[in-house]
């Protein structure tokens, strides 16, 4: 309230809401520096051709078949890695996949409900089921026995819907991907 934020009359911010924006402030910063630490090893792996693996074996020029590729991929990726790190690569690849900015915007839509849906059936995809993990709230067989098929059939039924969105054109022909 008014009153809390200026104790009284001396017209300095109290003691509770000093406390509050230094929380914020907490983990509004652990997100920033998260997110500037992964893109930054992202942009070294991609400096060193290092998604050339995975590029060499991505083989269809259909977009179509790019859509569930990618998808796919994104959600097994993030079930290993943390979903928002699986985002931060998968969002790289497709700069160099997907030429077309329109596509490329439908393909990030498609990456984060992808790496969403993969990183909630096992205890390290999701930064909250891996403190519930640490913290011993929650065990791994029985979430990944209980959360797999949820999680399946909602990235297949998003990719569903998403996929009709897709046009086929020759624009993957113009990606710039390097030889392999």
């Amino acid at each position: 309230t008014y009153a809390d934020y200026y104790g009284g009359s001396t017209g300095s911010a109290s003691e509770t809401v000093l406390d509050q924006l230094k929380e914020q402030l907490a983990e509004v910063s652990d997100i920033c520096f998260f997110l500037l630490a992964a893109s930054a090893i992202v942009e070294v792996v991609d400096a060193h051709q290092g998604f050339k693996v995975v590029t060499n074996l991505i083989q269809t020029k259909s977009k179509k078949g790019l859509f569930w590729t990618i998808g796919f991929l994104t959600f097994f990726l993030s079930a290993i890695l943390n979903n928002l790190t699986v985002t931060i690569v998968m969002v790289s690849l497709l700069r160099k996949l997907v030429p077309n900015d329109d596509d490329r915007r439908l393909f990030g839509a498609m990456v984060v409900v992808a790496a969403n849906a993969g990183g909630v059936w096992t205890p390290i995809g999701d930064v909250t089921t891996t403190m519930l993990w640490i913290n011993n709230q929650l065990s791994t067989i029985p979430t990944v026995t209980e959360l797999f098929l949820p999680s399946m059939v909602c990235l297949v039924a998003s990719l569903a819907f998403l996929v009709n969105q897709v046009e086929e054109d020759s624009s993957l022909a113009e990606s710039n991907l390097p030889p392999p």
